[in-house]
């Protein structure tokens, strides 16, 4: 698969990455055997740079994600996890928590390091503990070896803008601002350009918004958002195709954006996800597809601390 150059780092990423929250049973219920066979169908296509959490499953995802790679040498991937969210309103990112937590991330998946570390969700808490705190602690294991880099993640893009120049952040991860119906990520690039860091965009699906299954019922998007989705995954099956294809093929395609992690705990899922990439897009059935979702003018939807919606 092909690959690209995430930010300052020394990591060359492929431009479709394994996220693992689905390892967790986030999505649906999964057993370790269906999990470790799909980290293996992900790494086999190509798919070597995988993200996790200890929130995903409540530390599920991270131990069948060690189960998979306990047995593939430490160089044949590329590997992060996260600290500071560890349940829906559970949020830690105390010095102390922060080393016990990496701790434990290691235990689970096996390793003695983790090539990026990202501080998770932290638009939930007031910047200075991620400033005089948290994000110090990332670098204290940065510098000790214990992790190669040094990230933050959350939704809102404001958080990024006010963030960033105050943090010497090697990596980054956005999730729902770059896909087919909102691409508001594109006016980031200028600063994460600027200051050399590196981008994971996550979530070409919008967690579920472009499928013809419907939006999940948790999803935080407006009825308006849900509709137009569904009407484009819809219109993408009469046209014989699928919305996650054209999706998928979509946000792989900008070469400004090194790698995009997709979640799926289905071996086939992967395989299928992984070929897209390969294949030219069907330009006029894009088209029509954005055409369609092209009221919704990238639309989103509040996370955590209002000062970070705005």
């Amino acid at each position: 698969m092909k690959t690209r150059k995430l930010g300052k780092t020394a990591l060359d990423v492929p431009v479709l990455s394994f996220g693992a929250s689905s390892l967790g049973s986030v999505f649906r219920d999964i057993d370790r055997d269906e999990g470790i066979r799909t980290v293996h169908a992900a790494m086999d296509a190509g798919m070597n740079y995988i993200d996790v959490s200890p929130y995903y499953g409540l530390t599920k995802a991270e131990t069948v994600l060690g189960e998979a790679i306990r047995s593939l040498p430490r160089s044949s991937y590329t590997l992060s996890t996260k600290a500071g969210r560890y349940g829906e309103n559970e949020f830690d990112f105390s010095r102390k928590r922060i080393l016990d937590s990496v701790q434990e991330s290691l235990a689970r998946l096996h390793t003695d390091y983790l090539d990026i570390l990202f501080l998770h969700d932290i638009e939930f808490v007031a910047p200075e503990i991620i400033i005089e705190e948290a994000f110090p602690t990332l670098l204290d294991l940065k510098e000790r070896g214990v992790i190669r880099y040094a990230g933050i993640c959350g939704l809102p893009l404001p958080l990024f803008e006010k963030m960033l120049p105050q943090l010497d952040a090697d990596a980054i991860i956005s999730y729902c601002h770059y896909a087919l119906n909102d691409t508001s990520l594109l006016s980031l690039l200028p600063l994460l350009n600027e200051k050399g860091v590196g981008l994971v965009n996550a979530s070409p699906l919008s967690m579920g918004l472009l499928s013809t299954r419907g939006t999940p019922a948790w999803h935080p998007a407006g009825e308006r958002v849900k509709e137009l989705c569904l009407k484009a995954a819809r219109f993408c099956e009469e046209q014989g195709s699928n919305i996650a294809k054209v999706a998928v093929q979509f946000s792989t395609a900008n070469e400004q954006i090194p790698t995009t992690l997709v979640s799926s705990a289905s071996q086939q899922n992967i395989v299928n996800n992984a070929a897209w990439v390969e294949e030219p897009i069907d330009e006029q059935l894009l088209e029509e597809v954005l055409r369609i979702l092209a009221p919704l003018n990238n639309e989103t939807w509040p996370s955590g601390r209002a000062e970070y919606n705005v």
